[in-house]
């Protein structure tokens, strides 16, 4: 039997994908990033065992919420991609039973033809995309960003519906360069419906201390109003640059 290693889950979830969500956080992750706020997620042999009948009882219960708020079912992590099969049948599940919206938070380290019968039952990819300077990206999360772009060039390929995501650390995201690049990037892809900036914020600092791990963005602060908005206007500037070069 199919099962799946869950970190936790959230019933009225608001801010993973449009309307209100459930939300499921698989356990498991291959990135290390600094600015990590679930570092439990991480191992791969922790979290709960649970089959797809059980995640599909907790599901039920609060389907007129999903339905009429225009929400559904946003698997994240973790990377849920590591558990590519059982994500596949639980959104093929929710779409028959219940014709629910699904959506796939994802940093991006797969690739799009292994994982191809999962995006194929998601609406909506939630990409999270690190840092757009390689050697920047290896020493945020332990990996190359390769991967990550290389995914966002196949749901562009694939016209897939895609939010793209960026956290924001002050001293770490700042550079003019990187940030007019990313727009570039961005500008480049088709079927992007949504840009975000995310706020670095601490409060996951406290799991690290759990751990009894070194937290390396100790003393570091939240992104003010001004710097995000100064990020934003870089990033839409290279993006208007690739926009205009191929009108």
């Amino acid at each position: 039997m199919l099962k799946g290693r869950i970190h936790s889950l959230e019933t009225f979830g608001t801010v993973d994908g449009p309307g209100i969500r459930f939300v499921l956080f698989m356990q498991g992750c291959l990135l290390k990033c600094q600015y990590c706020h679930n570092p439990d997620t991480w191992s791969l042999t922790d979290g709960k065992e649970m089959t797809l009948e059980e995640v599909l009882s907790e599901i039920e219960p609060y389907l007129s919420y999903y339905r009429s708020s225009g929400g559904g079912l946003t698997v994240s992590g973790g990377e849920a991609t590591l558990q590519a099969p059982f994500v596949t049948e639980l959104f093929r599940e929710v779409k028959k039973r219940w014709n629910l919206h699904t959506t796939l938070d994802t940093n991006g380290y797969n690739e799009g033809d292994k994982i191809r019968e999962l995006l194929d039952v998601t609406d909506l990819v939630m990409l999270d995309l690190k840092h757009i300077d390689d050697e920047k990206h290896i020493k945020l999360t332990g990996k190359s960003n390769e991967r990550m772009l290389n995914m966002a060039k196949w749901l562009s390929d694939h016209n897939r519906n895609m939010w793209i995501r960026h956290v924001y650390v002050p001293g770490i995201h700042d550079d003019q360069q990187d940030l007019l690049k990313l727009g570039r990037f961005i500008g480049g892809l088709n079927a992007v419906e949504k840009f975000e900036i995310l706020p670095y914020h601490q409060m996951g600092v406290f799991k690290w201390q759990e751990l009894g791990w070194e937290y390396e963005l100790e003393g570091v602060p939240s992104p003010t109003s001004d710097e995000i908005e100064r990020a934003n206007r870089l990033i839409e500037e290279g993006r208007q640059q690739v926009v205009a070069a191929t009108k």
